[in-house]
């Protein structure tokens, strides 16, 4: 016998939820491929993907046939117990990268705080308690916890929360020079997005990785590449370090992974696997037979050459037009990234008016994302359909129009 439900509406969120987040004025209530649909019944076009998760859209049937079938078999038995996803997602994700081992969990944050950990753990097993620094990027992101944020290079993300993580050193991006200099004896990790998401939509340049590849290596230091937006096919490859040719030491995966179910992943080797011995790190909920289960049935979809070589497609339609967007109205000064991921630089004189680009699609029934005040972000399905991505950007050139002729 159902309970009837109170409605609920925006105003709510106000009163009850802590006001961490600044939700848009409407609520989505269901969700089909790239279209949603609000209370009001208005339908929009999805262009955020959930933030580069929903992989594959809403709702689909793979993805709903692998949750529902687990379902009704079995929703958690814990880590004191293995499941049958579980190793079956692990052998996947193993036989299509360079990891001979899986650490499961259940956000990027997690994966990122696990890689972060592992890093320090080989260090101090193999050289001792001098061996603790994290180098990062400036401008990136790698989660919320107070580890990760503080390895992010972002202050306004990881300020006014007490001290700082120790042994964390942040270097411009994409500047070798930089790095070299920073690295010593004492640096156990560098810690790099492929394509810096939050950052800003920005693509690693090949001789950089390449460079911290060797690095590392030099200084007996590992190489942790975070791809938390970048993975699962976002960049038309599986990982995007598998489109650069540079091969990391820990790698970690969420959003798309689980195309809507919260899962995240830590990849690795087995040498270094094997300094997480048991009871040095853990998780409750991480590999759940749930999570698991679809993310198996997102890998089986995604990793086939008809959905990779159909994402390199689609960002040439979507860049394509978006330069001519840019160009004809002045807004953009550049158009980058790597497969459905993409970023659009605002040019001078619209220079911290993302949230503007954001709300004027929004009234033109689109969704799309910011990365930073000065770049517009789009993370849609990867297998979002020709007529989807027409009909958004005309949305997309309609609102541009208006917020440039205001």
């Amino acid at each position: 016998m159902s309970v009837e439900q109170a409605p609920v509406q925006r105003a709510d969120f106000d009163q009850v939820m802590v006001p961490n987040y600044a939700p848009a004025a409407f609520i989505p209530v269901r969700g089909q491929g790239s279209r949603v649909w609000d209370q009001a019944g208005r339908e929009l076009i999805d262009f955020a993907g959930g933030i580069a998760v929903n992989v594959l859209g809403h709702a689909h049937p793979a993805l709903v046939g692998a949750l529902t079938e687990q379902a009704s078999k079995l929703w958690h038995v814990s880590n004191v117990f293995t499941n049958e996803p579980a190793l079956r997602l692990a052998h996947k994700l193993i036989d299509a990268t360079f990891a001979e081992r899986v650490f499961f969990c259940n956000s990027g944050a997690e994966a990122n705080e696990a890689a972060f950990k592992l890093a320090r753990r080989v260090a101090f097993d193999r050289f001792g308690t001098e061996k603790y620094e994290i180098i990062a990027a400036l401008n990136s992101f790698h989660g919320r916890t107070l580890f990760t944020v503080n390895v992010g290079g972002q202050s306004k993300y990881s300020d006014g929360f007490g001290p700082k993580i120790t042994g964390i050193t942040h270097v411009p991006y994409n500047d070798l020079a930089a790095l070299k200099a920073a690295v010593s004896d004492k640096t156990c990790a560098v810690v790099l997005e492929p394509i810096q998401g939050e950052g800003g939509v920005l693509p690693a340049e090949l001789a950089y990785l390449q460079g911290a590849r060797e690095l590392c290596d030099a200084n007996d230091a590992l190489l942790v590449f975070d791809e938390v937006q970048t993975g699962m096919g976002r960049s038309g490859h599986l990982f995007a370090y598998q489109h650069y040719g540079v091969t990391p030491d820990i790698l970690t995966s969420a959003k798309s992974l689980g195309g809507g179910f919260p899962i995240a992943a830590m990849l690795t080797t087995e040498a270094l696997a094997k300094h997480l011995v048991v009871g040095t790190h853990g998780t409750t909920y991480g590999g759940n037979p749930l999570a698991c289960a679809v993310a198996e049935a997102v890998i089986d979809v995604i990793n086939t050459p008809h959905v990779l070589v159909g994402v390199n497609a689609k960002h040439e339609q979507f860049k394509a037009r978006l330069q001519q967007i840019g160009t004809q109205y002045g807004i953009f000064s550049e158009v980058r990234g790597l497969g459905l991921l993409i970023g659009c630089v605002l040019s001078d004189a619209f220079k911290g008016r993302a949230k503007d680009v954001f709300n004027a699609a929004e009234k033109e029934n689109l969704m799309v994302l910011q990365a930073g005040p000065d770049v517009v972000r789009f993370a849609p399905s990867l297998v979002v359909e020709e007529a989807d991505i027409n009909e958004g950007l005309d949305r997309f050139e309609r609102a541009v129009k208006t917020l440039t002729q205001a």
